[in-house]
């Protein structure tokens, strides 16, 4: 019994020594792990952005008995802004939507025997569309398609003075196509250039002077430079170890 007495307070003894006898010892060297090595960033498109654009616009020539009504050989500017969002459904495609306003300059018409003039003061043409694009990195090329507004303001003048007339056809709805490049030029920016074809359908005049001189069409060719912000990127561009 004493001798297990004995060792037990032995063993203990030792026990409470062992944290002074570690405490004697030199101390420890230490060695730092490698840093990882750096990834290149990955971009993310997801999120919602606003901008603006500047460009030109560019109608199709139509004929009132074979008087043009187009400017297509002039042109016309154009400036506006767009707003929408994106998401990166996975490392290389992206969908979309964007609402965007373009205001234009100019007009289109025409001059009839008889001293009577056709004028549209197109002022504005408006989409709402969905696109569907390709990434790699800070670069997505995209397709885009839906609904288009044209913000007409139309007129018919005989010698100068106004008159009434009525057009058979809805010219101000319509729907929109599209393409484009975008690129991530730095933290929260991306610029792009685009195409967009507008087309508002055919319609004709049903009465007043210029009745029965034939169909027109109204659409629109359109090119696009513009840039964008968008929202909440440090939350989009994630370094990989």
């Amino acid at each position: 019994m004493k001798k297990i007495l004995f060792a037990t307070v032995a063993l203990l003894a030792l026990s409470a020594a062992a944290p002074a006898v570690g405490a004697d010892l030199g101390n420890r060297n230490y060695y730092k792990t490698p840093a990882p090595a750096y990834a290149a960033p990955i971009y993310n498109w997801t999120g919602f952005y606003i901008g603006a654009h500047l460009g030109g616009a560019f109608s199709s020539d139509n004929n009132f008995n074979g008087l043009s009504t187009g400017n297509n050989g002039n042109g016309r500017f154009l400036g506006g802004v767009q707003a929408g969002a994106d998401w990166q459904v996975n490392p290389n495609f992206v969908v979309g939507a964007e609402a965007q306003y373009s205001w234009l300059s100019g007009s289109v018409g025409a001059v009839f025997p008889g001293g009577i003039a056709y004028t549209n003061d197109q002022r504005g043409l408006g989409s709402i569309t969905g696109r569907v694009g390709y990434t790699w990195g800070p670069g997505l090329v995209y397709v885009k398609g839906g609904y288009a507004y044209s913000d007409n303001n139309e007129k018919v003048t005989v010698g100068g003075v106004p008159t009434a007339f009525v057009i058979d056809g809805d010219h101000k709805n319509g729907y929109t196509v599209g393409a484009g490049l975008e690129y991530m030029f730095a933290p929260n920016w991306s610029a792009k250039a685009e195409y967009q074809y507008y087309n508002f359908g055919d319609a004709h005049f049903t009465g007043g002077p210029l009745a029965g001189t034939g169909n027109f069409t109204t659409d629109d060719h359109t090119i696009k430079a513009g840039v964008n912000y968008r929202f909440n990127w440090a939350n989009s561009t994630v370094a990989r170890y």
